[in-house]
């Protein structure tokens, strides 16, 4: 028989932390290991006691004193078989191959640039792994090299998936499709990536105009809706457009839809409420329903009111 304490969670996000409700702060839930909790549904603190060193092995965010077993920073609980580790609400991203993520260049080196991706180093972007403009496909060479800041340069944005690691655990991108590549005409958005959940696809278009790149490492692109034939090159598509660093006109209609989308994500990010396709399309729709100002959202009345509802429909 073992022993565990947990915190109970916040009632009005449960719909999205998958937490549940206990009657007493003070309460011990027993636990053998057959009828164990699924791994994520008990919030921890630092210092709190979670079992004992002889029954279960210590894991990431633990640690063992006095033949104790006990949490080192504040997150869920989570179990694999004898291993018990807390994952922390807040921490860096962890990456994994195919991975979609949003990143910055931060500087450009011989035949690769590197790119802060929110991780705890930054990632690699090979010149090798990038298309050439016109999408020629061939070897690079010196006179690439040399043009290297005409593709990317430092403070460009850029989507891309995760292809390897390196043997000192950087990440190695690429962005060999025309839908990943250089980033415009929008605007960035920083989250906890644990709040990122693992869609279908994570380019999103709402209905307001907006075209939505939800990257795992918790940088998100909110920017004007994108023609189909600009995602799928099609022909008399300008190929070249994909390393432009040239905003194309916006009009004032789209300006709004995008700073509205952005305050709704910060909003429900602040509420720490996970995010996916249906809960922004409630969460905008209802905002529109409200027919307040943008500037609105972002109060805490509105905030409140927006994470209850939005709980309620889950």
């Amino acid at each position: 028989m073992i022993t565990f304490a947990s915190f109970p969670a916040p009632p009005e996000f449960d719909a999205y932390l998958g937490t549940k409700h206990y009657e007493d702060n003070d309460m011990e839930v027993d636990l053998n290991e057959d009828d164990y909790e699924p791994s994520g549904r008990k919030l921890t603190s630092p210092g709190e006691v979670l079992t004992s060193s002889h029954a279960f092995m210590r894991g990431h965010g633990t640690f063992v004193e006095n033949e104790e077993v006990i949490a080192s920073v504040t997150g869920t609980i989570e179990r694999v078989n004898k291993l018990i580790s807390v994952r922390a609400i807040r921490t860096r991203y962890n990456a994994e191959v195919g991975d979609l993520v949003v990143g910055r260049i931060t500087e450009v080196q011989p035949r690769r640039w590197k790119v802060d991706a929110n991780s705890r180093q930054d990632a690699v972007l090979m010149l090798s792994s990038v298309n050439l403009p016109g999408g020629v496909q061939r070897r690079k060479v010196e006179s690439d090299e040399l043009q290297m800041r005409t593709f990317f340069e430092e403070g460009d944005l850029l989507v891309a998936e995760v292809q390897a690691f390196f043997a000192d655990g950087a990440m190695s991108l690429h962005t060999r499709s025309l839908k990943y590549g250089k980033l415009r005409n929008g605007q960035l958005v920083s989250i906890p990536p644990v709040l990122i959940r693992r869609l279908k696809s994570h380019f999103l278009s709402l209905p307001c105009g907006v075209d939505l790149i939800l990257g795992l490492n918790g940088y998100i692109w909110i920017s004007k809706l994108t023609k189909a034939n600009e995602q799928e090159g099609e022909e008399g598509f300008d190929a070249e457009a994909v390393y432009s660093s040239r905003n194309d006109d916006i009009n004032e209609a789209t300006r709004a839809a995008v700073s509205r989308v952005t305050n709704i994500i910060r909003v429900l990010a602040a509420h720490f409420v996970p995010l996916t396709d249906t809960v922004l399309l409630d969460a905008y729709e209802w905002v529109i329903e409200q027919e307040g100002d943008i500037k609105d959202i972002l109060s805490p009345e509105v905030g409140e009111a927006l994470v209850t509802a939005i709980s309620a429909q889950r």
